[in-house]
C-alpha cells in the first residue's frame, strides 16, 4: 500500500472534488467516520456541514484539512468492507480516529485506491499537527496495516516502480458508460483549469491522453470559418466517436475565444518551467549513444513527462509534444528550442545519422556545458538534491572534459606486426 496525504486550506474545494467523481459516475462514497448517520442517506450539504462546524471551533489555523489517498497494488480487488476497514485503521494510527471523515472509492485508474477527507481541528478546538505527518505517522501505520490485512508491501525495487504511476489526469472517457456532456465537462474542467498550453496542438495532447479531442473541423468547413470549436469524444483507436457537442453548450463556455485568452496567459506564465523539461530530455538522452524515440519516451514518462508524437500518413515523424504532468506544462518541441524539436529529436536519439555524417554530429549530441549550468542556475532554488548529483555526474563525465575525443574521431591505429627473430 502507497499512502499520499496532501494538507489544504479549503475543506469544500476536497470535498466537491470528491463529490464531483461520483457525479461523473467514477467514485462512490464507501463510508464514514464520525458522523451521526450512514453515508448512504447523507447530502452533500449534510457532509459538508459537519466539517465546518468543526473548523468554527479554530479560525485561526491556515491549513485545516486533510485529502489523503491509500494506493493498492493492482491485484487487489478487496470488499467494500476491508476497504473501510482498512481506512478506519489507518486514521486510527495516524491521530484522525476520532475526527469526522468520509471514504471515497475511486474507479479511474488502473490500480484500487481510496481518497479520505478530513479536517485537523479537534472537538475542543485543538490542532492536530500536520507537519511531517507523513513520516511521523503515516509510514509506520502503511507498514503495521501492510502486515495486518496482508497487503502487497510497496518495499523493494519491483513494487516501487509498480507505484510509480503517471499522474492522473481525471479518468478517460469511456463512450456510452455516462451521459457524454457530463463525461467531457469532468474532462474539461480539470484540463482547461489546471494545466498550461499555448495552442489547440498542446491542448489536444492532454485532452487525448483523456479520449478527448477539441476540433475545429476542416479549413473550409463551416464550424471553422465561423470559428467555432466542437469537443468529441474519442475510441481506444483514437477515433471520434458519437455526436460531437458544441463548445458553448457547456455552462462554463470553453469556446475557441475562452482558449485563445488562455494562451495568451498560459504564454506568459510558462517560460521559467521549461527547464525541467530540457533537463529531463538532455540527461535521458545521455544515458546511451543511440536508442529509439519510444525508449526516450518512457524514460520521460517516468519523470512524468508524456511525450506525443505526430507523423504524417507515411509514418514520418513530424511533430513532437511534451507534456509535463508535475508542473502541469504542454510544451511543443520547437518551442523549447531547436534541439528538441522532432527532427533534432530523432538525430540526437542516432537513428537517422550513419558513417561521415553521424561523426560531423558526434558533438550535436550533448549540449554545450554552458547551456547545462546556466540551466542549473535557472532551477537552482526547485532542483532536488538527487537532480543536483545528477547533473554533476555529467559534468564530470569524459565527454565534458576539454582533451575528449569520441571514439569514432580517433585514428585507428595501424597494427604492426611483430616479427620474431629468427634463429640462425
Amino acid at each position: 500500500m502507497v499512502s499520499i496525504i496532501k494538507t489544504s486550506h479549503s475543506i469544500r474545494s476536497i470535498l466537491n472534488y470528491n463529490e464531483n467523481k461520483v457525479k461523473a459516475g467514477v467514485a462512490e462514497c464507501i463510508g464514514a467516520g464520525n458522523y451521526p448517520v450512514d453515508v448512504d442517506k447523507m447530502s452533500g450539504v449534510v457532509k459538508l456541514n459537519r466539517f465546518t462546524k468543526r473548523l468554527e471551533l479554530n479560525e485561526n489555523a491556515k491549513r485545516n484539512s486533510v485529502h489523503i489517498s491509500l494506493n493498492f497494488d493492482p491485484s487487489e480487488n478487496y470488499s467494500k468492507e476491508k476497504m473501510m476497514a482498512i481506512a478506519n485503521t489507518y486514521m486510527k494510527k495516524i491521530g484522525f480516529g476520532k475526527q469526522p471523515y468520509l471514504v471515497y472509492q475511486h474507479y479511474d485508474a488502473g490500480h484500487p485506491h481510496l481518497h479520505v477527507v478530513s479536517i485537523n481541528i479537534e472537538r475542543d478546538g485543538k490542532r492536530i499537527d500536520l507537519h511531517h505527518l507523513g513520516i511521523r505517522k503515516s509510514e509506520p501505520a502503511r507498514k503495521e496495516i501492510e502486515e495486518l490485512f496482508g497487503l502487497v508491501k510497496a518495499e523493494g525495487r519491483k513494487n516501487k516502480e509498480e507505484f510509480n504511476l503517471k499522474p492522473i489526469l481525471v479518468s478517460k472517457v469511456n463512450y456510452g458508460r455516462i451521459e457524454s456532456k457530463k463525461a467531457l465537462s469532468n474532462v474539461l474542467n480539470k484540463v482547461l483549469n489546471e494545466y498550461k498550453y499555448s495552442s489547440l496542438a498542446e491542448l489536444n495532447a492532454v485532452l487525448k491522453q483523456c479520449n478527448v479531442l477539441a476540433d475545429r473541423g476542416s479549413e473550409n468547413s463551416k464550424i471553422f470559418l465561423a470559428k467555432g470549436l466542437v469537443y468529441r469524444i474519442l475510441d481506444e483507436q483514437g477515433k471520434p466517436i458519437g455526436v460531437p457537442i458544441k463548445a458553448s453548450d457547456f455552462y462554463f463556455k470553453p469556446t475557441l475565444k475562452f482558449l485563445e485568452e488562455k494562451f495568451k496567459g498560459n504564454q506568459i506564465r510558462r517560460p521559467l518551467d521549461k527547464t525541467r523539461v530540457k533537463n529531463a530530455i538532455n540527461m535521458a538522452l545521455l544515458r546511451e549513444q543511440a536508442m529509439p524515440i519510444t525508449v526516450l519516451a518512457r524514460l520521460l514518462e517516468k519523470e512524468g513527462i508524456y511525450t506525443v508524437f505526430r507523423r504524417s500518413t507515411e509514418g514520418q515523424l513530424y511533430g513532437i509534444t511534451y507534456v509535463d504532468h508535475t508542473t502541469k506544462n504542454v510544451f511543443n518541441g520547437s518551442s523549447l528550442g531547436k534541439q528538441y524539436s522532432a527532427k533534432a529529436i530523432e538525430e540526437r536519439c542516432g537513428l537517422k545519422l550513419a558513417g561521415e555524417e553521424k561523426r560531423n554530429q558526434i558533438y550535436e549530441k550533448l549540449p554545450s556545458k554552458e547551456s547545462l549550468i546556466e540551466d542549473l542556475q535557472h532551477q537552482k532554488d526547485i532542483l532536488t538534491i538527487p537532480d543536483l548529483v545528477k547533473a554533476l555526474d555529467l559534468l564530470m563525465q569524459a565527454e565534458y572534459s576539454p582533451d575528449y575525443l569520441p571514439n569514432q574521431l580517433k585514428k585507428q591505429r595501424s597494427k604492426k606486426k611483430r616479427r620474431g627473430l629468427s634463429s640462425n
